[in-house]
């Protein structure tokens, strides 16, 4: 039976674990580096990425996360989760895992009082608009060749983006009734075996 493993150390995890759930999938809630070994997929959910990354630190799980991922787990970082996948975050802080060659701009779009929604077309998860929820964002200012974009703003603003096992979003989908990019995400898992 497939397990999804989501970062439970700070953010909006229950979001993700609901969803899991939701869709009949085994979930773990992860706080512990021996726990990667239970789950064929890890979500790290939105959050603050300062505090995610002190907090992967302090419990010893940044060198067995990016182990795993190198090694072929998929990953999916929401928001925050983004911040952490990319190998360059614009202020130099956290220090982010290295794992997708993105450069990100934190909090891009402002402060909390600034989230919006917005009607993405992301064209692997079908033809409907995806209906995006923005709180506090990061956005992808520069890819690597290795890595495809998947969703954009209306302005060509990067928004979500995979490469190899790896995605990331910049918004919120666990807080959408829209299940579409989980079963996406699922998919990645389907594909390793």
């Amino acid at each position: 039976m497939v397990s999804v493993g989501v970062l439970a150390l700070q953010g909006d995890f229950a979001e993700h674990v609901s969803v899991m759930q939701q869709l009949g999938v085994n979930t773990l809630e992860v706080r512990h580096a021996k726990e990667f070994d239970q789950i064929d997929a890890l979500i790290i959910p939105g959050g603050e990425s300062t505090t995610m990354a002190r907090l992967l630190d302090l419990d010893e799980m940044r060198e067995s996360l990016v182990r795993y991922a190198k090694e072929g787990m998929p990953v999916w970082g929401t928001c925050a989760g983004m911040i952490m996948l990319s190998t360059w975050v614009s202020d130099g802080r956290p220090e982010p895992l290295g794992l997708m060659d993105i450069k990100v701009s934190r909090n891009a779009f402002g402060r909390q009082v600034d989230s919006f929604e917005a009607a993405l077309d992301i064209p692997v998860i079908g033809e409907e608009k995806f209906h995006a929820v923005f709180i506090r964002a990061p956005i992808v200012d520069h890819v690597e060749k290795t890595v495809t974009v998947l969703g954009r703003l209306d302005d060509s603003t990067i928004v979500a983006v995979k490469q190899n096992s790896l995605l990331a979003t910049s918004f919120h989908p666990e807080l959408t009734k829209d299940y579409r990019l989980h079963k996406y995400f699922l998919e990645f898992i389907h594909k390793r075996k």
